[in-house]
Formats: structure tokens, C-alpha cells, sequence
């Protein structure tokens, strides 16, 4: 099954790292990534460019509305994401605790919903 891993914390926390504590976040945050391979986890992860250039849509009456920014009012923002294959949700859990974001934010796990086509019978 499919796990998403969405990595939050604020973008204030991660500005105010000195460069070599960013350098080895990024290093760490890599040689997971490969670890997360090795393990056969591994399915795709990207971090996210900051909040500002976000923007969130609705859709209401045929009508499109698009505000700058994220749509959801919190401390934390979503700074990225790690998709994975696991077995179950503990093992999902285990896998995202490796997380180096852990450490400064929330990581979420949760499952992925596969859709299917509607049959036409």
C-alpha cells in the first residue's frame, strides 16, 4: 500500500538555520532518500518552494476564486513529501520516524486512495 508522508514545519525555522546545519539537513534528507531505496520504500519525495508562492483554488458555482498562499491558516506549512510503498500503517510509521524532518517538524502519514474508473455495466 501506498503511504503519503507530508513534512511540516515552518519556513521561519528553516531560514534561521546556519548554512553547514542547512547543508547536513540536505544531506541527511538525501542519503534517507537512498536509504528509503534500499529498503524498497522508495517511491518519490521533493521538497517544496516556500509558502509565498503557493496559491489555493476553489471552485463554486462554475466559478474559479484563487488566493495567494496556502489555503489553510496554521503555524506549521507543508515544506514537502515522501511517497512510499509499506506494508501496513506501522510499518509506514516506522519508515516516516527516519524522516530528518522529524526532528524540526510534523511529518503526517497517511494512506494513499487509489481510484478506479467507474465500471459501466
Amino acid at each position: 500500500m501506498k503511504y503519503l508522508c507530508l513534512v511540516y514545519g515552518e519556513e521561519k525555522d528553516l531560514d534561521a538555520l546556519p548554512e553547514n546545519a542547512w547543508d547536513v539537513l540536505v544531506r541527511d534528507s538525501l542519503s534517507y532518500d537512498e536509504a528509503l531505496r534500499r529498503s524498497g520504500h522508495y517511491i518519490v519525495s521533493d521538497a517544496l518552494q516556500p509558502v509565498s508562492t503557493a496559491a489555493s483554488l476553489r471552485v463554486r458555482n462554475g466559478r474559479l476564486s484563487v488566493t495567494d498562499g496556502p489555503f489553510a491558516e496554521t503555524k506549521e506549512q507543508l515544506l514537502g513529501f515522501i511517497l512510499i510503498e509499506a506494508r501496513d500503517r506501522n510499518d509506514a510509521i516506522e519508515a516516516a520516524a527516519k524522516i530528518p524532518m522529524a526532528g524540526l517538524g510534523t511529518i503526517e502519514v497517511r494512506p494513499v486512495r487509489e481510484l478506479e474508473e467507474p465500471r459501466n455495466d
